[in-house]
């Protein structure tokens, strides 16, 4: 069980909290973004800065920058193997060899590998799942995302909840958002550049989007522009401070996997996306010549398994009392950002 007591909490202040809580979005598209955070929080754009920067360097910021959207950049899908133990290792390591592969999780079930191949095009990622059954002889369960429901892991971490945004229960802003499985980006070679120069975060210094500039040697209001361009198209979701939430102590988690009735699918998922306990909420489809008959899937953050599982049990009794699954992870296998280059043809 992880609690608030822990070394980060003590090491920090209030302007510190306002900051972690209140700064994971919405910082502002302009030259010198620090003296903006700054201002509202009654401090200097000097202090600000050093403020991110601690806190990056405690691992409580995992970096300052964009959130990006590789749905909507690329064609993205979850995938899964059922991989045998004695040949988990060399499987893992085939599948982990892809750079198009940024998530690859071992879970708890048949179904025991469970990753993540983002590409350029449909073409390519549905090339990399053929490639992947070729080299190990597995067959690949590819469950696509065809409607987000709710998908947001933006939420305050200062606090005592036992659920990551268990303070917003007053926000129920779930929606039907439907995926395309066609989407390649279409960026022009300056936006494919500046994406790909900012997909690892924004300098921390006071200009950082000069920075980011003399690195494409251009001027700041080409990179401003640019980034305006990005999110109005929404290859980039938000700009903030993105908080590492296992250190911050949301470590508990498990996704579930349920058979909703297909004609209340829409309504079913909009209701529970609007939860303020599930941070993930998602229609992929199902696969009955695999024997997969899930097609909504659910993730809970929390701070103590035993309460997430309880709340599962809610979950099932008051919300979706259908069949449903839940796919523990046992082990990180892979954890990076997409890697862009393979989705803007660098």
């Amino acid at each position: 069980m992880s609690t608030l007591s822990g070394d980060w909490r003590d090491a920090i202040d209030d302007v510190d909290a306002a900051l972690i809580d209140g700064y994971q979005s919405g910082v502002p598209i302009a030259e010198r973004p620090f003296r903006h955070i700054g201002s509202e929080l009654g401090i200097d754009e000097g202090d600000a800065l050093e403020r991110v920067g601690r806190l990056h360097d405690a691992g409580i910021f995992r970096r300052f920058g964009p959130v990006l959207n590789p749905p909507v950049i690329g064609s993205s899908t979850l995938a899964a193997v059922q991989a045998p133990e004695d040949r988990f290792a060399e499987i893992a390591a085939i599948v982990n060899g892809y750079r198009q592969v940024n998530h690859n999780y071992a879970r708890d079930h048949e179904w025991n590998m469970w990753f993540v191949v983002t590409a350029g095009s449909r073409e390519r990622r549905d090339e990399i799942l053929s490639e992947i059954e070729t080299e190990t002889g597995c067959t690949v369960l590819n469950l696509p995302m065809l409607t987000d429901y709710y998908i947001d892991l933006e939420f305050p971490v200062v606090n005592a909840d036992r659920f990551a945004r268990e303070s917003l229960a007053d926000r129920t802003d779930s929606s039907a958002t439907r995926i395309s499985e066609e989407a390649t980006g279409d960026l022009s070679a300056f936006e494919a550049d500046l994406l790909l120069a900012i997909q690892n975060g924004i300098p921390l210094s006071k200009t950082p989007y000069r920075d980011v500039a003399a690195q494409l040697a251009t001027d700041v209001d080409a990179v401003l522009e640019g980034i305006e361009r990005l999110s109005a198209a929404g290859c980039i979701k938000r700009i903030g401070c993105v908080v590492n939430h296992v250190v911050t102590g949301f470590d508990a988690n498990c996704m579930v996997v349920w058979d909703v009735p297909d004609e209340r699918l829409d309504e079913l998922g909009e209701r529970v996306g609007g939860l303020p306990y599930v941070t993930l909420c998602y229609h992929r489809p199902r696969r009955p010549e695999l024997d997969w008959q899930y097609n909504l899937f659910t993730m809970i953050h929390g701070r103590d398994p035993e309460a997430v599982d309880a709340k599962i049990d809610e979950l099932a009794a008051e919300q979706l009392p259908v069949d449903h699954e839940r796919l523990y992870s046992t082990e990180t296998l892979k954890q990076t950002g997409a890697r862009y280059e393979a989705l803007v043809g660098h």
